[in-house]
């Protein structure tokens, strides 16, 4: 055995020598973990046909297997990709006339009939909402803004300014509703499929309530898109909405699913895994590229609606769901609750997979938890500062 160097008086000092132990320690843990593994090679993307467009601040792609007759599949994949748009135009709080500003500035004064598809997002969002206890939620935009308005002015909130922009929100605050039935005698009238009759209405309990979907938007976009695609019988594609949601059907080249990667929350312009699709979506929230500093502390951009506060408890969260929707609220959610609550709600929804990301304990060590993602599925990049633990099995 070769012999050490011992540690100087400063590295002593400053804990430099046990960090960098420990460092070794835990690299030594994930060769040791990587040897043990049966060697599976990573999938990878193969020649591709991909359609773009630009909207909700981002590209959305539409990525085909590349090959002959794909001329019909072209054609019909730009035509899903319009759909991207109209669901801009009706979710979007940036543009004046746009149904869910209309939403918001009328719904604390009145019952607002609100488009059926507005409708379908805002009531999975408030669901959501409620799943996750408040870690997501669509009303918190009033806070959004304190902090936004806080960092152009090089300062943080103070603790009045996010108790005020509290005060306007809550998921509880928006009530949904449907038509007194014919009768006129104060009864809501249920149709035997379950589903209210139209018109649709949304109300606000109070001033000031506000719904803003960026958190699931994308997501929605993504499976309004792949409907258009189901319609025309297209079986394998793969949709792209921003870096952070994923929804991918059918096969890529015999490798039994499509191979997205996640990015390393560390090192961006590194890879920590490859996850391979099979017919869900996958959505990734993190605070690596969007975050600023004051008086030597880090601010995430993703807030905790419960308490005002950026999230910090986690790096990155990275979910797989059966839709797009689902995977980009419940990755805010996940980042938001923290390790071990999204642990427990994968435990009890089964279809709901994660890969979640906390906080290094050793320097810059990453030991990502496996929450019900199949060993077929998932394949870590060979790195040294990547140590897979706490798996729990799907």
């Amino acid at each position: 055995m070769t012999e050490q160097p011992h540690a100087n008086r400063r590295e002593f000092l400053t804990g430099r020598s046990l960090k960098t132990e420990v460092e070794q320690q835990a690299r030594a843990l994930g060769d040791a973990v990587l040897d043990a593994a049966e060697l599976r090679p990573t999938p990878v993307s193969g020649p591709l046909v991909k359609l773009s467009t630009r909207a909700m601040a981002c590209e959305f792609h539409v990525m085909l297997n590349a090959g002959p007759h794909r001329s019909v599949e072209t054609w019909h994949a730009s035509d899903a990709l319009d759909v991207v748009h109209r669901m801009e135009d009706l979710m979007t709080v940036y543009r004046e006339h746009s149904p869910l500003i209309d939403l918001n500035r009328r719904a604390a004064m009145e019952d607002v009939d609100v488009d059926p598809v507005l409708f379908d997002v805002l009531q999975l969002a408030l669901q959501l909402a409620r799943e996750t206890d408040g870690a997501f939620d669509p009303t918190a935009m009033p806070l959004v803004r304190v902090w936004r308005q806080a960092r152009a002015e090089h300062r943080i909130p103070t603790q009045d300014e996010i108790d005020a922009a509290k005060a306007l929100t809550g998921y509880s605050n928006v009530l949904f509703s449907w038509p007194l039935s014919p009768e006129g005698r104060g009864e809501r009238e249920i149709p035997e499929d379950g589903q209210p009759s139209e018109p649709r209405l949304v109300r606000f309990t109070r001033p000031g309530i506000e719904l803003q979907l960026n958190a699931i938007g994308k997501g929605f976009a993504l499976d309004q898109t792949a409907a258009v695609l189901r319609d025309n019988q297209i079986a394998n594609w793969l949709l792209h909405g921003g870096h952070s949601s994923v929804l991918a059907a059918g096969d890529h080249y015999g490798q039994g699913g499509w191979p997205v990667g996640i990015r390393n929350p560390l090192f961006p312009e590194e890879q920590l895994a490859t996850v391979l699709l099979k017919d869900e979506a996958m959505g990734t929230s993190g605070n690596s590229v969007q975050f600023f500093r004051w008086q030597g502390r880090r601010y995430g951009h993703i807030l905790d609606p419960r308490t005002g506060w950026p999230a910090d408890s986690l790096l990155q969260a990275t979910v797989l769901a059966p839709t797009s929707a689902e995977a980009d609220a419940l990755s805010t959610a996940f980042f938001v609750m923290g390790l071990e609550k999204a642990r427990i709600l994968c435990q009890n929804r089964p279809a709901i997979k994660a890969l979640l990301v906390p906080c290094p304990r050793a320097g810059r060590v990453l030991e990502p938890v496996n929450c019900g993602i199949p060993a077929d599925q998932l394949f870590f990049a060979p790195s040294s500062n990547i140590v897979p633990s706490g798996a729990i099995p799907p």
